[in-house]
């Protein structure tokens, strides 16, 4: 740390706000509680004098906070800070914390608790903390299981640095939210101006040609050899390496259901689909590129192919139970171990890559005429098909650089499948529990205000969201969005299960399912109205693309739209 002179009145609040300056976040999210009163004062200081201080968002709940953090996050990769209230508000935020936590975004996250309870020197933090705010063990044992790291700081001298640790901690692979409990008392206290150094971006690992060169022998020797991968789009430069590295070898890739970003063009010939099944028995040589979790179930293992797990931290820390049957790792950072690779790509088997080609062409050629089939029977629907919403809006979104936010369930192989998302960033599915799509699409849209953002969503999963804060966000902060509801009146995937696990039961036999039916919810785009956004209700296909070329147009003046999509299942 350097010194710096105090400024009068200076605080923690300052020290706060001074670490967020040097760890580099452009935004501060917050869930506004009454511990924040001297960041606050802090902010409004630094406007009035004119002092550099993040943006500050004020956001009415806290899973619109962490999610709007986690949106960013994706696109700009630098951790940002949140603020949330004590206790109760961490633990209202920690699904969404945890669905950082997997989505691998790097954020400060900060809560706050009385140490003094009132009976220590300086000002009266408030009786509340003594009689129901106050959680045993202080709330950053809470925080343990769903973030990277938890600590609180102890004192307002070690403050910024502790800010700035979490921040780099956060940041370093693999990616995650880092929490602080801040006490109230230590935001209150005089601080001495000492202010954090700057924090940089992390330095890159890189795989040595000594490890390289074998792996690069064993892609030379395969016949049959296939890439998997769920998250190498999430890295900078990724998909871009990705493609390099599959085209210099001719490899297929696959991106399984587990995928959860755009990793690879589903345009792109050498897209295989989602099916790892048909390589179980037929590879000879697995990829595993940033693959958590590719086989299903764990024990479900390869006949004969030897398998490659290239990814930059392969065993996740925060994953319960992880199965890779690994026979080597590159653990370097993955875009440059793809070049690496791709470099490599010399002396191959002319004759062994036009057969893995052909038949490539083959499997891509009938996956396109199966989509082209899908979607034609689609159009024929009585009803809204949700293959008819996927295609309508791909059509709808070309060449226009969109962003595609997925919350859906039952309907998320629909959404892959059929809207083909091709370019970097653009397509991330929401991580960990149901309720944060609108807010994550919010947080895309602020880092990528020049990219329409379009989030897809079931009614299930809409219901879960915090609607109207969501809205209030988009408003308040000019943040236009394109939310498509496929609607089927139903928890599909409850009932999906229920029907599997008891396929001759009693509810089978009454027609009685519980805990799935959604009829009685009002009409879900009407909670849009009061906030002056567009609304469109869709059950028919010839309404479908009229609707959604209008919430597009609503979107590109500057309102968010909300196309309520009835479908058929």
């Amino acid at each position: 740390m350097t010194d710096s002179r105090n400024k009068p009145g200076a605080d923690g609040g300052d020290a706060v706000v001074s670490a967020l300056n040097a760890v580099g976040a452009d935004y501060l999210f917050c869930s506004s509680g009454s511990e924040w009163a001297p960041v606050w004062e802090s902010l409004a200081r630094r406007h009035r004098d004119g002092e550099p201080a993040p943006e500050y968002l004020d956001l009415t709940h806290e899973t619109v906070a962490v999610g709007m953090a986690t949106g960013y996050g994706l696109v700009r990769r630098r951790p940002q800070g949140v603020l949330l209230h004590a206790a109760p508000g961490l633990l209202q935020g920690s699904m969404a914390v945890h669905g950082a936590l997997l989505a691998g975004v790097p954020m400060l996250v900060a809560s706050s608790e009385s140490t003094t309870y009132g009976d220590g020197p300086g000002q009266d933090p408030g009786g509340q903390w003594y009689r129901n705010l106050s959680i045993v063990g202080g709330p950053h044992h809470v925080a343990q299981p769903f973030t990277k790291w938890a600590n609180e700081a102890a004192d307002i001298s070690t403050l910024p640095t502790m800010i700035t640790r979490a921040a780099e901690l956060a940041w370093r692979a693999p990616a995650g939210p880092a929490y602080l409990n801040i006490p109230l008392e230590i935001l209150l206290e005089e601080w001495d101006g000492r202010e954090a150094k700057p924090v940089v971006p992390p330095g890159s690992t890189h795989s040595s040609p000594e490890e390289v060169d074998p792996v690069a022998q064993l892609i030379r020797e395969a016949k049959n050899p296939v890439i998997v991968t769920e998250t190498a789009g999430r890295e900078a430069g990724g998909l871009e390496a990705l493609v390099a590295f599959a085209e210099a070898w001719q490899i297929p890739v696959v991106e399984p259901d587990s995928a959860v970003c755009g990793n690879f063009p589903r345009t792109h010939p050498l897209h295989a689909g989602s099916d790892i099944g048909p390589w179980m028995d037929e590879a000879d040589l697995i990829l595993l590129v940033n693959c958590r979790a590719p086989f299903y179930p764990p024990s479900r293992k390869p006949s004969k192919a030897q398998i490659v797990v290239i990814d930059q931290v392969p065993q996740r820390p925060h994953i319960v139970y992880q199965v890779l049957f690994a026979d080597v790792y590159l653990e370097g950072n993955v875009a440059n171990t793809l070049r690496q690779l791709a470099k490599r790509a010399k002396g191959l088997d002319e004759s062994s890559v036009a057969a893995r080609r052909s038949a490539q062409e083959e499997r891509h050629a009938a996956e396109q005429a199966s989509i082209a089939a899908a979607e034609a029977r689609a159009a024929q629907s009585e009803g809204v098909d949700p293959v008819l919403v996927a295609a309508t809006l791909r059509k709808l979104l070309a060449g226009s650089g969109a962003v595609v936010v997925d919350e859906t369930i039952t309907h998320s192989r629909v959404v892959k499948r059929h809207l083909k998302t091709a370019a970097p960033d653009s397509y991330f599915y929401v991580q960990g529990g149901l309720g944060q799509g609108i807010a994550v699409a919010l947080g895309v849209k602020l880092a990528a205000k020049d990219r329409p953002v379009v989030l897809t969503i079931g009614d299930g999963a809409f219901a879960y969201n915090p609607v109207i804060q969501s809205y209030d966000a988009a408003k308040a902060y000019d943040l236009p969005v394109l939310i498509v509801v496929f609607n089927n009146r139903v928890y599909k995937s409850m009932n999906l299960n229920h029907r599997r696990f008891y396929p001759e039961g009693a509810a089978a036999e009454t027609g009685e399912w519980l805990g799935t039916d959604l009829h009685r919810l009002p009409r879900l785009a009407a909670f849009a109205e009061p906030f002056g956004m567009h609304t469109e209700t869709v059950d028919t296909t010839d309404a479908l693309a009229p609707a959604l070329e209008r919430a597009l147009k609503a979107v590109a003046e500057g309102t968010t739209a909300v196309v309520d999509v009835l479908v058929t299942r």
